[in-house]
């Protein structure tokens, strides 16, 4: 479960764009690849979903 959370954690950061050299230093060292890039990819998808539900519920709302 930690290892889950600090891999969101570094996903998030990496959204955000942000990151120092030691925070990306240990996030290299502790993450493996391919569960960054799947878990990069759900939460993009999440992001998308949401930004279309709201765009929808903007939309209708303004009707």
């Amino acid at each position: 479960m930690l290892s889950f959370l600090r891999t969101v954690r570094s996903v998030l950061w990496g959204f955000f764009g942000v990151r120092r050299g030691r925070g990306y230093d240990a996030d290299i060292a502790h993450n493996k690849p391919g569960p960054l890039i799947a878990t990069g990819l759900l939460m993009a998808a999440c992001l998308v979903i949401i930004l279309v539900f709201v765009a929808r519920w903007a939309v209708n709302a303004a009707l």
